[in-house]
């Protein structure tokens, strides 16, 4: 046959295609469906299509969660604070009080309604725990991260006790027409105050120290109100119980920080959704 034919003949072009297609395929270039080669994609490629699909995926919770956290710590502040304002006016201060006041049927009411509003506060504080920890992401450290988490667990079950154990003090006295048996209040009316003064402010002394200490770190909140929590912190670990009304200083603490980052969540909201349109 003549060279010039072989080289036009369909079965050996066919024929040469498939040897240069295995040869090719040997040095690792993927096969089309139409036989056509292409060179392999690089580590470069690979790595923009999940960058971009994380990017999409990341940016609503970006805008949902300082949210979230700010509603849930301005409702627990706002809890928190009615019920210890109604039980440290209906209570006496003096832990050794002889309990006269439970003779008083707006006083006994005042701290029902108390003690109604202690489990609401503490799920509203746990809402604020997670959706706090979840604004911060990777910039949480581990060893404050367990004390963030730790001491708030530990607030929110001595804070849980504490209305149990106060409630069923209450009922008590209702049941003996305000005049409970002596022998039982003597020892449930102590127990309750050291509960609160010892347990419960203590622990959310610890969950402000630890706070103030990652806000500084990350920029949670506002520097100065960072230090207004060590200040609150300190009083809650060393002067609670000596100083009346001072319980409240933590949920104001709370309401105030909780302000904070609701108003710079919302002025960041506009910036954040242009610069999510610049990069679509």
């Amino acid at each position: 046959m003549n060279p010039a034919h072989a080289d036009s003949d369909p079965v050996s072009i066919t024929n040469r295609t498939r040897d240069e297609c295995s040869g090719l395929a040997t040095l690792g270039w993927p096969q089309t469906e139409a036989g056509r080669h292409r060179p392999p994609a690089t580590g470069l490629d690979k790595q923009k299509e999940p960058a971009v699909v994380t990017e999409f995926k990341l940016t609503p919770n970006a805008v949902r969660t300082p949210r979230a956290a700010a509603v849930a710590g301005i409702l627990f502040a706002l809890l928190l604070g009615t019920a210890l304002v109604l039980l440290r006016h209906a209570v006496p201060a003096h832990p050794a009080d002889s309990g006269t006041w439970l003779t008083d049927s707006s006083h006994r009411n005042s701290v029902r309604l108390a003690l109604h509003l202690v489990p609401f506060a503490g799920i509203a504080f746990l809402w604020f725990m997670g959706a706090a920890r979840d604004r911060l992401g990777d910039k949480e450290d581990k060893f404050f991260a367990t004390l963030f988490l730790g001491s708030g667990f530990l607030f929110v079950g001595m804070l849980f006790v504490l209305a149990a154990l106060a409630g069923g003090l209450l009922d008590l006295a209702a049941e003996h027409q305000g005049r409970p048996p002596m022998q039982v209040w003597e020892f449930g009316r102590p127990a309750a105050y050291i509960v609160l003064t010892t347990c419960v402010m203590r622990m959310a002394g610890v969950f402000a120290i630890a706070t103030s200490t990652i806000a500084l770190r990350t920029g949670l909140f506002h520097r100065w109100l960072a230090l207004t929590g060590f200040v609150v912190g300190l009083l809650s670990l060393f002067a609670v119980g000596s100083l009346p009304w001072l319980e409240l200083a933590f949920p104001i603490w709370i309401l105030a920080t909780n302000i904070n980052i609701l108003v710079v969540s919302r002025s960041s909201r506009p910036a954040e959704s242009v610069s999510n349109l610049r990069r679509r």
